[in-house]
């Protein structure tokens, strides 16, 4: 059978967000026009590759097995468009931790930095994975243990960050708050603690005992879950655009002020030009707005992973 790319491109956005209205506005489409597209994607395939009910949109078997090699052939689809119109192979680009909008920092210096193709990467693993396979050539994220030794990083931005409660928390009022000062809470994390090693850092590292876990829906689901228990908090980065979320409340971090660091990752020896014009653009961006300003008498972050460039 044929697939049509522009129905396989829609699946992978959706697949990836999990949310059919962010992934139209990705694609530049509507969402029933998004729907359209996976639905005759679904009728060739014959099978279902999602479904959709009360708790939100989740791959079916199917879509989870199709995935990958859906995000392949939408890739070897770009390359070919930009081999036959003599451009070369723009430098691809993916971001992970998507709760915490990384896209905000690289937009910032995506101009200085030529053509780039965007991925839909999750995770640090598969990122990492993709990257060492040759299927991207770089990527954004906050990078921490264990990091492959085949894969260098550089440092971009250090991010300070806030809590958010319900303003129903007891210390919801507060002007800003210590971080030992939210030990008698509940840090409330959007996945499974293997994948938001920075916020299970934080609680050891300022004794929060108590946390429990819910699925990643958006941030949206996810601050309003917050925002429901008098008893949870979580973090954010402090220049986050939040949705408006009735019965939250957004207070700073000091003494000392988290950091959660933002880094450039990328596979040792890869030569693609565009890499070190991505690189550049971020050390003139990150010297222009102070992004690596840091005082370890008023700072926290975790340790850096060791190996890998900086």
């Amino acid at each position: 059978m044929d697939l049509d790319v522009a129905q396989v491109r829609a699946f992978v956005c959706a697949a990836e967000e999990l949310h059919f209205g962010r992934a139209a506005g990705m694609l530049g489409i509507s969402q029933q026009g998004l729907s359209k597209r996976i639905a005759r994607l679904e009728s060739l395939l014959g099978t279902r590759l999602f479904e959709r009910g009360g708790t939100g949109v989740r791959l079916t078997g199917a879509g989870g097995r199709f995935l990958a090699p859906a995000r392949h052939t939408v890739a070897a689809a770009d390359a070919a468009v930009a081999a036959a119109a003599g451009t070369g192979r723009p430098l691809r680009v993916d971001v992970w931790g998507h709760l915490y909008a990384p896209m905000r920092t690289l937009a910032r210096v995506a101009a200085g930095a030529g053509e780039l193709v965007p991925g839909h990467g999750r995770d640090l693993p598969s990122v990492a994975a993709a990257l060492l396979a040759g299927e991207i050539d770089a990527a954004f994220g906050r990078v921490h243990p264990p990091l492959h030794g085949g894969l260098a990083h550089r440092l971009i931005r250090l991010e300070p960050v806030d809590a958010v409660l319900s303003t129903a928390h007891p210390l919801a009022g507060a002007a800003a708050l210590r971080p030992e000062q939210l030990r008698g809470s509940v840090l409330w994390a959007p996945g499974t603690p293997d994948r938001l090693d920075f916020l299970h850092r934080f609680a050891d590292r300022f004794g929060v005992p108590d946390r429990a876990s819910g699925i990643n829906l958006g941030l949206g689901h996810f601050l309003a879950e917050v925002a429901g228990d008098p008893r949870r908090f979580s973090l954010v980065p402090a220049d986050l655009p939040l949705p408006d979320v009735p019965g939250l409340c957004q207070v700073p971090l000091a003494d000392p002020t988290p950091l959660y660091a933002w880094s450039l990752l990328w596979r040792t020896g890869n030569g693609h030009p565009g890499l070190g014009r991505l690189t550049a653009a971020c050390a003139a961006e990150a010297g222009r707005s102070r992004w690596l300003e840091y005082d370890p008498s008023r700072d926290w972050m975790p340790e850096p992973p060791t190996g890998g460039g900086r």
